[in-house]
């Protein structure tokens, strides 16, 4: 539904309030109004609405009609009450209801304020429970009173905790959030997103990666946390890579997308998934990975430029003659290198792999070798005697 396609129920609402007393029209101009907030700042009080128009006369209030304003429509706060409720999540509330103010449920323009529309809506449809940020626990009070006041079944609420980012602020796009669809569209897989959104400000007994049927079985209010949470990427790319690891070979060539598609050779679509499975968290590594593999020319990274020339000239003139005894077998390969040189461990290995992938890191080399193939392999160890 669209609240646009009600507004004829809110109208009959606010006129209901209206008969009874319980709202009323309000010309007061944002300047007006921004100029009394700034006086109750002063005076150490806190801002709420002074009651200007709420006792104008039928009169006065005709008068101002005819002169073209354009009034809100505010409610009327009982005064000397106190609303109170159990939140969900956070326990016992109470508001005063001299701390709350008349406010606007109706625009200028005849359109309902947000939070009249919602609660009405609610209301209307059955809703029994509402779990919303805690930005909105203001709301709550000024909701509830409204109910009350149209003899509406007020539903029970729960204020979950902010999500922040790393400076505590609420998270936002300076902090790098990004939507649903971006993050699918990055390749962010559901069971992913949904494991690791669940998991934000609610307590799960299990640290698997759940269904979402398993998800919402384990639903409980009562592991909500009250605390701020914080959004941690590298946890997000936790959960990616659970799901990733539950993928079949199909389906992460599938996800690799058709830029890997057209990179790797066909013949070698599996050897290439297997081998760098483990290695790419987003399709984008997969890519970086088939350029790395598959290019006639090979980009060096800043460590493996320096990796190469600690190893120096020798080791790599050493690697391309052992290459041509043992082109296919890295084992073997790893070996005749040690024999030659004498290096072993990091101080093998860690050049070697600089000079054939450009990269210190990454799949297993005795994956990569035979994808990389012989010759394109033979060039890249003599380039790096250069």
């Amino acid at each position: 539904y669209r609240q646009s396609e009600r507004l004829d129920i809110y109208e009959r609402y606010f006129n209901e309030l209206r008969e009874r007393d319980l709202a009323y029209p309000c010309f007061c101009s944002a300047q007006e109004l921004a100029l009394s907030r700034k006086t109750q700042l002063a005076g150490g009080r806190p801002p709420r609405y002074a009651g200007t128009c709420a006792r104008l006369s039928a009169a006065e209030i005709q008068s101002r009609l005819e002169q073209g304003l354009r009034p809100t429509l505010r409610f009327r706060i009982p005064a000397g009450t106190a609303v109170e409720f159990e939140d969900l999540v956070r326990g016992p509330q109470r508001f005063s209801s001299g701390d709350i103010g008349d406010f606007i449920i109706r625009r200028a323009d005849g359109t309902p304020a947000f939070f009249f529309s919602n609660a009405v809506d609610d209301a209307l449809m059955g809703v029994t429970h509402v779990l919303r940020g805690e930005d909105h626990l203001s709301n709550t009070p000024r909701q509830i009173l409204l109910l009350q006041s149209l003899r509406l079944d007020v539903p029970r609420y729960a204020h979950l905790s902010m999500i922040v980012g790393p400076d505590g602020a609420p998270l936002s796009k300076r902090h790098g959030s990004r939507s649903v669809c971006e993050l699918r569209e990055s390749g962010y897989l559901p069971e992913a997103v949904n494991n690791y959104l669940a998991r934000l400000g609610h307590h799960y007994e299990s640290n698997e990666l759940l269904s979402p049927e398993q998800l919402a079985a384990g639903f409980d209010l009562a592991h909500l946390g009250r605390s701020p949470v914080r959004f941690d990427n590298a946890q997000l790319q936790h959960w990616q890579q659970l799901a990733l690891s539950r993928a079949d070979s199909d389906e992460l060539w599938a996800w690799m997308g058709c830029k890997v598609h057209e990179k790797v050779p066909q013949a070698q679509r599996v050897a290439f998934v297997n081998a760098v499975r483990h290695n790419v968290t987003l399709p984008e590594h997969a890519l970086l990975w088939a350029h790395i593999l598959f290019d006639d020319h090979l980009e060096l990274s800043q460590t493996a430029r320096e990796a190469i020339a600690q190893a120096g000239r020798e080791f790599f003139q050493q690697a391309a003659a052992a290459h041509e005894k043992h082109p296919d077998d890295f084992k073997a390969l790893a070996n005749e290198i040690k024999a030659r040189t004498g290096k072993s461990g990091k101080a093998l290995y860690q050049p070697l792999r600089a000079a054939v992938t450009g990269e210190l890191d990454g799949p297993e080399m005795a994956h990569l070798l035979s994808l990389i193939g012989a010759r394109r392999t033979a060039r890249r160890l003599l380039a790096a005697t250069h």
